[in-house]
C-alpha cells in the first residue's frame, strides 16, 4: 500500500504509515477494524491500534467524530462500552469493541445495525464461552534460523534476492561445481538456484531448483512449521469454538488437528520412529562405544583370570627378543576369547544404536588386532557419527517438508478459523448485552426521542430491580421533580439510549424511537456556584450551542446551580428560547421550573416526576415523568402529610401558600 493512502486516515502520519505498511494487508485490517492485526505493526500498541481503526472507520463514512460533545456525553459512552466489554471473553473482542462508537453518519449506523442484528441471534452457550477462553490472534513465528541447509548461486543478483527472500538460510556464492561439492560436505542439503548446475553429480543432498525463490516457504519448511507450532493452542481453541458453536469451518478440522498432533512445540516433527531412533543414536553413540569397550574388557579380564597361561622359557625368550608385549600373548594364548570379546562389543554397539543400515560401519569401530584394554577406532566412530547425523538431518528435513506441504495449504484457512472465532466473541458480547438488559433495536423516525419501558443498567442496583421508565421529548422541555426522584437517571437513560442507538446497537427498552442526532450535549450537574470565570465559560458553551444549526440532543442537569437562583431562571429561560428556534431537542432538569417558565416569552413544556406520597419516611415516586405537569416538591409533600396527620393551623397556612404558588407559577395539569 502506498504511504499516501494510509496517511489519508486522520492521525496516521508518515512514521505510523511506514509501520503499518509492514503488515501483509494493512488496508484490509483498517477496513475490518482489526485491532489485533494493526497492533502487530512495529511500535503500534493495542490502544493506538484501536484509535487508528476508529479513525479509519470515521474516514470511510465521512464522520467528523464530534457526536459526543461534552465530557458527560463521553462518560455515558465509556460506561456503555464498558458494559459491552465486560461481556467479551477475549482481549481481541475487548479491543475490537472500541471501534464501535456513536456516529451521526447513517451509513455507519446501518453498518453496525446489520452486524448487531445478526449478533443478537447468536446463542452464548457456556460451551462456546469456555472454548473462547483459549482463543487469541495468531502470532507470527519467532525468528527461524536453519543451519543444516544452504542456498547456492553463482549470480550476484540472485544472491541478493535470495538473502532477502529467505533470511532463514545461509546463501553462498560459488564459482563452479567444486564449490558445490565443498558446500555439500558442510551442509546436509544444498539448494542450487542456477539452472546451469543441473546434472552435476555431487555426493550428498544437492538439489538444483531455479524456481525456489518463487515459493520460499517450500525451501524453508521450518517457516510454516514454526508458525503452526507457535499457534497450535490458539488453533485448537478456535477449532473447539467452531465445533461448540456449530460454525462452518473454513478447513477440515480433523485434518488440521491430525497435522498439529505431528508437530512438536519447537517446530520439529513428532512421532516418527525412524527419526526418533536416529536422534537417539546420534545422542548415544559415544556412550554406546564406551559401553562396548567395557563389555569387551570385562569379558577379557574374566577370561584371563580364569585361565592359567603357561609359556615355555624358549618361547618367552623369543617373545622378549622380538619386543612383544601383552598383545602378542593375547594373540597366542587368548585369540579366541579376544575375538568373542570384540564381537560382544560390536553387538552391543549395534544394538545400542538401534538403527538399520549402519551395522557394518558400527562393527568396524572395534578392530581385529588383539589389544588390552580393548579400544575403539576414533576415525570409524567419527565417520559413524557423521553419517548418522547426516541421515538424521535428511530424515528430519524430509518429514518437515512433508508436514509443511500439508500445513502450508491450511495456513490461510487456519487464519480464517481463528478470525471467525474472535469475531464470534465480538458478536456474542453484543448478544449477551442485548439479553442481559432486555434490549430492542430502536427505530429512527420522527423528531426527538421516545423511550418506553426503558431501564438503565447504569444505576447502582441490580438490573432486575430497576423500575421501567416511559418518557419522550420532541422539542424543548423542563423536567421537574422531587430530590432523588430519578431526574438525573432519566437524563442518563435518554443519553444511553441515544448513544447505543447511534452506535448501531440495541437499547435497554421495550421500545425506542428517535431522530438521527448529529451531536449529544449532556451538561452534568455543577457542584456549587461557579466563580466568574467558570460562569462565563459555561455561558460561552451555550452561546456556541444555540448558534449552531446541527440536530442536537441537549440534556442539562440543574444548570441553576451555576449562579444565584433568580439570575439562573432568567439565563435558562433565554437558553430555552434560543433552543426552541433551533433544530435541537432539549431537556433541562430544574427545581426552578415554575420560575423559568414565568421568565420565558414562549410556552415551555414542563414535565414532572411525581412523588405520590411518603411511606415510613421514604418517598414513593412514579419514575416515569408526567407530561405537562409541574411536580410537587418534597417539602410540600411533607407539609401535606403533617397537615393530614396533625391538623395544625400552621400546616394548613403553608399549604395555602403552596397553592398560591401553584396558581402563579405552575401550569395546571
Amino acid at each position: 500500500m502506498e504511504f499516501e493512502e494510509l496517511e489519508a486516515v486522520p492521525g496516521v502520519g508518515a512514521k505510523t504509515a511506514e509501520r503499518l505498511s509492514e503488515l501483509d494487508d494493512p488496508e484490509a485490517a483498517l477496513a475490518a477494524g482489526d485491532v489485533a492485526t494493526l497492533a502487530q505493526a512495529p511500535g503500534i500498541g493495542e490502544g493506538r491500534a484501536a484509535r487508528i481503526a476508529r479513525a479509519a472507520i470515521r474516514h470511510e463514512h465521512d464522520d467528523d467524530g464530534e457526536f459526543l460533545a461534552t465530557a458527560r456525553a463521553r462518560e455515558i459512552y465509556d460506561d456503555a462500552l464498558g458494559l459491552l466489554q465486560e461481556r467479551a471473553v477475549t482481549d481481541y473482542a475487548h479491543k475490537r469493541l472500541e471501534t464501535f462508537y456513536p456516529s451521526a453518519a447513517r451509513s455507519r449506523i446501518e453498518e453496525v445495525r446489520s452486524f448487531a442484528r445478526e449478533a443478537a441471534d447468536r446463542e452464548p452457550t457456556p460451551a462456546v464461552l469456555e472454548a473462547l477462553e483459549g482463543v487469541e490472534p495468531l502470532e507470527p513465528p519467532r525468528d527461524v534460523r536453519v543451519r543444516d541447509r544452504c542456498l547456492a548461486t553463482n549470480d550476484a543478483e540472485t544472491y541478493a534476492a535470495a538473502g532477502e527472500a529467505v533470511p532463514e538460510l545461509s546463501v553462498e556464492l560459488v564459482d563452479d561445481a567444486r564449490g558445490i561439492v565443498d558446500l555439500a560436505r558442510g551442509y546436509s542439503t544444498v539448494v542450487v538456484l542456477d539452472e546451469a548446475f543441473a546434472g552435476v553429480d555431487v555426493d550428498g543432498d544437492v538439489r538444483v531448483e531455479p524456481a525456489a525463490l518463487e515459493e520460499p516457504a517450500a525451501v524453508v519448511p521450518e517457516r510454516t512449521l514454526s508458525f503452526f507450532a507457535r499457534n497450535r493452542d490458539r488453533l485448537r481453541a478456535a477449532a473447539a469454538v467452531h465445533e461448540a458453536a456449530d460454525l462452518g469451518a473454513p478447513c477440515d478440522i480433523a485434518a488440521l488437528d491430525g497435522a498439529l498432533a505431528r508437530l512438536n512445540e519447537d517446530g520439529t516433527v513428532a512421532d516418527d520412529e525412524t527419526l526418533d531412533a536416529l536422534n537417539d543414536a546420534v545422542a548415544d553413540v559415544d556412550a554406546a562405544v564406551s559401553m562396548g569397550e567395557n563389555v569387551a574388557n570385562d569379558r577379557l579380564r574374566a577370561a584371563i583370570e580364569e585361565r592359567d597361561v603357561t609359556i615355555e622359557g624358549a618361547d618367552l625368550l623369543s617373545l622378549v627378543e622380538r619386543g612383544a608385549g601383552v598383545d602378542s600373548l593375547l594373540q597366542r594364548e587368548l585369540s579366541e576369547e579376544f575375538a568373542e570379546a570384540v564381537d560382544a562389543a560390536r553387538d552391543h554397539l549395534v544394538d545400542a544404536l538401534g538403527v538399520e543400515g549402519y551395522e557394518s560401519l558400527a562393527r568396524q569401530a572395534f578392530g581385529d588386532e588383539p589389544t588390552f584394554p580393548v579400544e575403539h577406532d576414533e576415525r570409524v566412530v567419527e565417520r559413524l557419527r557423521e553419517e548418522l547425523t547426516a541421515e538424521r538431518d535428511r530424515r528430519a528435513a524430509e518429514l518437515k517438508r512433508e508436514l509443511a506441504d500439508e500445513l502450508r495449504e491450511m495456513r490461510a484457512p487456519a487464519r480464517e478459523l481463528v478470525d471467525a472465532a474472535l469475531e464470534l466473541d465480538v458478536e456474542l458480547a453484543v448478544s449477551r448485552f442485548a439479553r442481559d438488559f432486555d434490549c430492542t433495536f430502536p427505530a429512527f423516525e420522527g423528531r426527538g426521542v421516545r423511550v418506553d419501558g426503558g431501564r438503565s443498567p447504569l444505576l447502582d442496583v441490580e438490573f432486575g430491580a430497576v423500575e421501567p421508565v416511559d418518557y419522550g421529548i420532541g422539542g424543548v422541555a423542563l423536567l421537574s421533580g422531587v430530590n432523588s426522584g430519578g431526574k438525573t437517571s432519566t437524563l442518563d437513560l435518554l443519553a444511553l439510549v441515544v448513544v447505543l442507538a447511534q452506535m448501531g446497537l440495541p437499547v435497554p427498552a421495550d421500545d425506542a424511537r428517535l431522530e438521527r442526532f448529529e451531536a449529544l450535549h449532556y451538561q452534568a450537574k455543577t457542584q456549587g456556584t461557579l466563580d466568574a470565570g467558570a460562569f462565563e465559560s459555561t455561558l460561552r458553551e451555550f452561546g456556541e450551542l444555540v448558534a449552531g444549526d446541527r440536530r442536537r440532543l441537549v440534556l442539562v442537569d440543574e444548570l441553576e446551580s451555576i449562579t444565584e437562583p433568580g439570575a439562573s431562571a432568567v439565563i435558562i429561560a433565554g437558553i430555552l428560547e434560543a433552543l426552541t428556534d433551533s433544530d435541537s431537542t432539549a431537556v433541562f432538569v430544574s427545581h426552578l421550573a415554575g420560575e423559568i417558565r414565568e421568565a420565558t416569552d414562549i410556552d415551555v413544556t414542563v414535565d414532572g416526576i411525581e412523588a405520590v406520597g411518603l411511606a415510613d419516611g421514604e418517598l414513593q415516586v412514579n419514575r416515569s415523568p408526567v407530561k405537562d405537569h409541574l411536580a410537587r416538591s418534597t417539602p410540600e409533600l411533607i407539609v401535606e402529610k403533617l397537615a393530614e396527620e396533625n391538623g395544625d393551623e400552621l400546616y394548613d397556612e403553608l399549604l395555602e401558600k403552596f397553592d398560591r404558588a401553584d396558581r402563579t407559577g405552575r401550569a395546571t395539569d
